[in-house]
């Protein structure tokens, strides 16, 4: 069960079909009812995290729940990428424009759109703003999309301690921030638990999303090498797109990555190295993204923190590799340590 604090909304924003989104990255919209036909809105539109849409992970979660909620309601959507470089200003703009287009909700993937939420929710108080993996903004109009990614990861550490036989796993991060530092704890905790010899080798991309550490495959390969070069026979990378160079080079070093936020087994530009990806610690940003459109068109928008854990089902591991599903001591241990963390037995660190 979410736990949601639920308001209702005034009313809706206005269609204007005159701004153009040209300005702040490009646009896909899918058009196949007036602005006005579902309740006087036209209906979602998500604003990508860096990476954009195609990264296989993150940001193509949340364009599954902008095309669930699109097949349900038949309404317009739009999903616009980032652009190179861009400031908090670009992304406002990009939020603003939505707005005023009349969609409603408009959600920001990615805490990178916590002060353009902000700025977009005082504009335009009639409109649902959703953001994903941030808490921090507080508005009546807003609902804070938020997971317990530590849950996961750390059954992604009870995997990795299972299944190493060199006793040294890797951890990538994408960008040293403390959402990512809720992966890595989560992590290694697991691992130290399950195994208390395995070394954990941590690195991190960079150290702002800037410089690329989320959509540079290049550097997750480089940094996956070397970490497998020092034995790492396991390695879990939470970096968006960069995670996909992670992958690249377990596989072709022959040994076991876990995949992030999406089934990364079931992706299929990674389909090549499918082999390779044991598991992937998920979590639901295309329900969370689905359930707030929801919420809107049932005229009780969800607003402040709506937390999706391993309790609710929105984080945890991903089965659809049958090597992973079948490996009964993995499977074993990681029931069981799901188990404690649900019942409170295991408390999973977030730093």
């Amino acid at each position: 069960m979410r736990r949601v604090t639920r308001i209702a909304l005034a009313g809706t924003a206005t269609a204007s079909l005159a701004l153009a989104l040209s300005a702040c990255g490009g646009t896909s919209t899918d058009s196949s009812s007036s602005s006005d036909s579902k309740g006087g809105h036209k209906g979602l539109a998500i604003a990508y995290d860096v990476g954009g849409k195609g990264d296989q992970s993150f940001n193509d979660a949340a364009f599954e729940g902008l095309k669930k909620a699109k097949g349900e309601y038949k309404y317009e959507t739009a999903d616009v990428e980032p652009t190179d470089g861009e400031t908090d200003a670009d992304k406002t703009q990009r939020l603003v424009s939505l707005a005023k287009q009349g969609y409603n909700p408009v959600i920001g993937i990615g805490y990178a759109y916590g002060p353009a939420v902000k700025a977009a929710a005082e504009k335009f108080p009639n409109t649902t703003f959703g953001i994903v993996d941030d808490s921090t903004v507080e508005a009546k109009n807003v609902a804070d999309l938020v997971f317990s990614e530590q849950e996961a990861s750390y059954l992604a550490g009870v995997t990795a301690a299972k299944a190493t036989k060199t006793n040294t796993v890797g951890f990538v991060g994408g960008v040293d921030v403390p959402l990512i530092h809720k992966f890595e704890a989560g992590f290694e905790q697991g691992v130290k638990d399950t195994k208390p010899g395995v070394k954990v080798l941590s690195q991190y991309l960079t150290q702002t999303a800037q410089e690329g550490g989320f959509s540079s495959p290049d550097k997750g390969k480089t940094a996956a090498e070397g970490q497998i070069e020092k034995k790492a026979d396991v390695v879990y990378a939470a970096a968006g797109l960069s995670g996909q160079g992670v992958i690249e080079a377990a596989s072709a070093k022959k040994v076991l990555a876990i995949g992030v936020d999406s089934d990364q087994y079931l992706q299929e530009a990674l389909a090549q190295y499918k082999d390779s990806i044991l598991t992937s610690a998920t979590k639901d940003v295309a329900k969370a993204v689905y359930n707030l459109a929801k919420s809107v068109e049932d005229g009780k928008p969800e607003s402040g923190i709506v937390r999706g854990d391993l309790k609710s089902g929105e984080v945890g591991l991903a089965d659809s590799n049958p090597a992973y599903k079948s490996n009964t001591a993995i499977q074993d241990a990681v029931k069981a340590a799901q188990e404690k963390i649900i019942s409170g037995a295991i408390k999973v660190k977030t730093s």
